[in-house]
């Protein structure tokens, strides 16, 4: 199958382009320039020069798929204008039979969930994804109009030395660790790796449309994340605890999201009959301290 991926040389995109190419996929990435589109080459992928804000650069690409994969995601003030471009684009795309759209969203959402919760949860976002329910909302609408349209809500990616694990990780290296709150709070997880078997899972299953959750079925507090961390760190690190009123003038909203008590669970993607292969951050700390060692150094 040809796919169209944005993001893909992101967190959640390298891990999505990785799967399909392992899945036998021709995956056309989106990039903005030759190193980009290098590293895509040497993954499997196949580049596309272009911007998510000039669509004349990506439309024939995307056209020429059997579908899209939307995971690109940039933290910068433009974050809002960017994932509603790819929207536009990808939604009003020439209708092909059985075209399918997946776009990423996340467990955010939901907002507080200390009880467990699934993809039939009402949406209740924290401030810093405020605006991602309605482009869900898009995309999902988009599905009424012969396009299988996806939702994939990951948890807090694992793996490498990216993301908000790593950065725990690289703290523990460095001797300390900044806990927002108490660190009894919940995070929803999921392994980088099975979050993109998840995707190819999606991409291949002709009757899958809606809402996925991605979590690997745990419940860790931060606090037993980062004891693990602690025990298999090169030196004992000390563990701070900020109060979320102090995170908050430094980090603004991003404060809230990381003190934030969750327990999502997946049992839509389950029901495809997708299993990740690890089910603790905690369990795999001395695996984890490995990869995010080699990530680094890569």
């Amino acid at each position: 199958m040809r796919v169209f991926l944005t993001g893909g040389t992101g967190y959640v995109g390298s891990a999505v382009l990785d799967a399909l190419v392992r899945g036998g996929h021709h995956v056309d990435v989106l990039v903005r320039n030759s190193e980009a589109a290098a590293r895509v080459q040497t993954r499997g992928g196949h580049p596309v020069l272009g911007d998510l804000l000039n669509r004349a650069s990506w439309r024939d690409a995307a056209a020429a798929a059997d579908g899209a994969i939307h995971a690109a995601v940039d933290y910068g003030p433009r974050q809002i204008e960017l994932d509603a471009a790819a929207i536009d684009g990808l939604t009003s795309l020439p209708r092909k039979p059985a075209r399918f759209l997946i776009y990423t969203s996340g467990i955010w959402v939901l907002g507080p969930a200390p009880n467990p919760v699934d993809e039939s949860a009402p949406v209740n976002p924290i401030d810093i994804v405020s605006w991602r329910p309605a482009h869900e909302q898009r995309v999902l609408a988009a599905g009424k109009a012969d396009i299988r349209a996806l939702v994939v809500r990951p948890g807090i990616v694992y793996g490498g030395a990216r993301g908000i694990v790593g950065d725990l990780l690289k703290d523990a290296a460095n001797s300390l660790v900044r806990v927002v709150g108490t660190g009894e709070n919940h995070w929803p997880l999921i392994y980088d790796r099975d979050l993109g078997e998840l995707y190819a899972r999606l991409v291949a299953t002709p009757d899958a449309s809606g809402v996925y959750h991605a979590t690997d079925g745990g419940a860790e507090t931060v606090s037993e994340i980062v004891a693990a961390f602690a025990d298999h760190a090169p030196t004992q690190p000390s563990i701070r605890h900020v109060p979320l009123d102090e995170a908050r003038k430094k980090m603004g909203p991003y404060a809230d999201a990381l003190a934030l008590d969750q327990i999502v669970r997946s049992p839509r993607a389950r029901a495809l009959g997708w299993n990740p292969t690890l089910h603790s951050v905690s369990g795999n700390a001395a695996r984890l301290f490995e990869e995010w060692r080699r990530g680094k150094a890569a």
